[in-house]
């Protein structure tokens, strides 16, 4: 992890934000005491849409899965 004062951040963003976009992490210090952390954002998550994270459960209807029930409905 790299580590670097406020000031420092200031003058030279594109320097060290060039290095969280290749995976490392820095440390911003203010006064000689750590205030921030700037790391890369994990990609999987955010390519994959938030409904298609989560497990779908049939929707269940008195004992019934609710894709039986059209079925049955609809006949032969």
């Amino acid at each position: 992890m790299l580590e670097t004062t406020f000031t420092e951040l200031r003058s030279h963003a594109k320097r060290y934000f060039d290095l969280v976009e290749a995976g490392e992490t820095v440390r911003v210090l203010r006064n000689g005491r750590a205030v921030a952390e700037i790391q890369p954002i994990a990609e999987p998550a955010a390519e994959i849409p938030s409904w298609k994270r989560r497990r779908a459960d049939p929707l269940l209807i008195p004992g019934i899965e609710a894709g039986r029930l059209i079925l049955q409905d609809r006949g032969p």
